[in-house]
């Protein structure tokens, strides 16, 4: 991939509400130029979403999440994919990726509540056929996400004045 194309990127990466012509200016590259690079990774698959990133507590909207290590027996002829199409075909099931370590799959799930997710996982994730066992760790507090810090602690130490 040429390197405009890849400075594009990384630009949209970090923001992708910037316009085409605010991407050219940043990077000395014409407007028609960047939506041109920009149709194309679109095309190729490349770019694949834009997504805001939303703080659901300062809304108070009560989301749970929980990560869920499984350990799978993969299948002859499809390996880990075959189980991990099921698993991510869940409405529940947030983001899923293969690991390396004790556990196979790595699985992000989401509900209104603990309990919800514990019923995804006790009667769908580990009834599943190939799931040997699983350890879900809920998700306490988001100090920061996808690059960018939430909240920003406030320092609670006393200053010492000489």
């Amino acid at each position: 991939m040429e390197k405009e194309a890849k400075e594009i990127l990384n630009v949209l990466e970090k923001d992708a509400k910037l316009t085409p012509e605010k991407i050219g200016v940043m990077l000395g590259i014409g407007e028609e130029r960047v939506k041109e690079h920009i149709e194309r990774l679109e095309k190729e698959g490349v770019i694949i979403k834009y997504k805001a990133l939303i703080d659901w507590e300062k809304l108070e909207e009560e989301k749970v999440f929980a990560f869920i290590d499984v350990k799978v027996t993969p299948e002859r002829g499809k390996g880990f994919d075959a189980i991990a199409a099921r698993l991510y075909e869940y409405p529940e099931v947030h983001s899923l990726y293969l690991m390396s370590g004790s556990y196979d799959l790595s699985c992000v799930v989401e509900g209104r509540s603990m309990k919800e997710i514990a019923f995804f996982v006790a009667e769908r994730l580990a009834t599943l056929e190939g799931v040997q066992s699983t350890t879900t760790h809920f998700l306490l507090k988001k100090y920061k996400v996808d690059g960018v810090v939430l909240r920003k602690e406030e320092d609670r130490r006393l200053e010492i004045v000489l």
